[in-house]
């Protein structure tokens, strides 16, 4: 492409400091360094990790960044050392990386990566300032520049204004449920929290064959996307006195096989594990947060209870995103349910705004054109 070997010049959403709105800037993006990978966006979600980020974990030394990691778009230019991917592939960026060499990436057991969180320099600037790079991808911008290990190769005829989501809320909800918890047939589930993540572990439930989904949230107007997704039940906390776990233990002789905390509440974190059935009741924690410390009393593991985490859902990005996007071209998979708006990157603050008081599911920034 004309622009390889340049910096380019281009519209982004800045988060110049906490708490603020972002600020719809021009910046600089400098070509791919050794293996890098500069790529135009086409299309980004707004995931709640983004507002996480510009809300709750306010370290000033975190801004400016642009924001951004759930997204897709097409390879412009390449640095030297990189061979698996050529300018015009289309691409979902990773904020979990595989560099198929280490340990980790060598077990089937994981997805952690050793060079899953060290992040590449930022090669965005603007009005003379370093912008840092957001989970390695800083998809709010029209081009950005990340490592060719974190970039997962897919289908070129997959519509990147939909699969975008595959870049975390859906595989994060999904594997979840079928690689972390591994749901099993006939079992019965409870999913706290009905966003994006929420919504895909539902779905990852039925896939794997489980009999009764309950579904849990506060928002009873999350009831009918709900059943969409594959639940058989909504139970709303607030519409009962007793606790949620006991709550779900009276619905199901004892408590559930399987629970996913898709809210990142370390409160809804015990209630999830406190929902499951002793013996063998498995509860995964997969709402994002590093803000406060969770507990349960030792009996509730003593007693033969299972609690794990997940992250994007076990799966090993580059080598399992392809997969679920030919699930989703398949039609094996929903993505078009989960989207509830489209806007333009000068949107980003009003996509924001419907997530932070729960009035989408997810909002797709159409950035440029496929």
């Amino acid at each position: 492409m004309a622009t390889a070997g340049k910096v380019i010049k281009c519209k982004a959403a800045v988060a110049w400091e906490p708490n603020k709105p972002l600020v719809i800037e021009e910046v600089e993006v400098a070509p791919p360094q050794a293996n890098e990978i500069r790529i135009k966006i086409v299309a980004t979600a707004v995931c709640h990790t983004d507002l996480h980020q510009l809300f709750e974990n306010t370290h000033e030394d975190c801004f400016p960044t642009v924001l951004g990691h759930e997204a897709a778009g097409i390879v412009e230019s390449v640095g030297p050392g990189v061979t698996e991917y050529q300018p015009g592939d289309k691409v979902i960026p990773l904020f979990i990386a595989q560099c198929r060499e280490c340990r980790f990436c060598k077990s089937p057991r994981t997805n952690q990566c050793d060079k899953a969180w060290m992040f590449p320099e930022s090669r965005f600037t603007c009005r003379g300032k370093t912008l840092l790079q957001f989970s390695g991808t800083s998809t709010f911008s029209e081009y950005t520049v990340v490592d060719q290990i974190a970039v997962a190769k897919i289908d070129p005829a997959a519509p990147l204004d939909k699969v975008c989501l595959i870049g975390c809320g859906i595989c994060t909800g999904y594997g979840a449920a079928v690689n972390t918890a591994k749901v099993e047939p006939g079992s019965t589930c409870a999913v706290f929290g009905l966003g994006a993540v929420g919504l895909a572990a539902v779905m990852g439930c039925k896939a794997a064959g489980a009999k009764r989904i309950i579904a849990v949230d506060i928002n009873p107007e999350k009831s009918e996307k709900a059943k969409v997704f594959g639940a058989t039940d909504f139970v709303n906390p607030k519409d009962h006195s007793k606790p949620i776990s006991q709550v779900l233990s009276e619905m199901t002789d004892g408590g559930v096989d399987f629970s996913l905390e898709c809210v990142g509440s370390v409160a809804v974190m015990r209630s999830a594990l406190e929902s499951c059935v002793k013996g063998w009741g498995v509860s995964v924690i997969v709402g994002w947060t590093d803000l406060e410390d969770f507990s349960a009393r030792p009996l509730q593991l003593i007693a033969g209870r299972t609690w794990k985490g997940s992250v994007f859902g076990g799966f090993k990005g580059r080598d399992e995103v392809p997969g679920m996007v030919k699930a989703y071209m398949d039609k094996k998979l929903k993505v078009d349910e989960f989207i509830t708006h489209n806007m333009t990157l000068d949107q980003v603050n009003d996509a924001i705004e419907l997530m932070k008081h729960g009035k989408c599911i997810r909002t797709v920034l159409n950035i440029s054109p496929q």
